[in-house]
């Protein structure tokens, strides 16, 4: 069984909340879930977040991956240290040496 942390969407229509929450990745976006973590508004000026930093490490030990969405919103909160941005570098070519 793969294990994800992700968001689940909340709220009315043009008025989103997410919950941020560890569930089966075979399972629906908005179905049944294993643990809630906690959440996350982003229509607040400053996105609210508000993770419980001890069980979101808990579950990372556990094995649980989290999404792109997730991580990044687990690295503001805290429960995530030293992560790379998943941004490519950008390429550059080398120069041409004058002969």
């Amino acid at each position: 069984m793969a294990v994800k942390i992700r968001l689940t969407r909340m709220g009315d229509k043009k008025s989103p909340f997410y919950r941020v929450v560890v569930a089966d990745s075979r399972v629906a976006r908005d179905g049944k879930v294993i643990d809630k973590l906690g959440y996350f508004n982003p229509l607040k000026e400053v996105p609210e977040i508000n993770i419980d930093v001890e069980k979101a490490k808990s579950w990372l030990s556990k094995g649980a991956v989290p999404t792109e969405t997730a991580k990044t919103i687990l690295v503001k909160a805290g429960a995530i240290e030293n992560a790379k941005p998943n941004t490519p570098k950008s390429v550059t070519k080398p120069k041409k040496e004058s002969k």
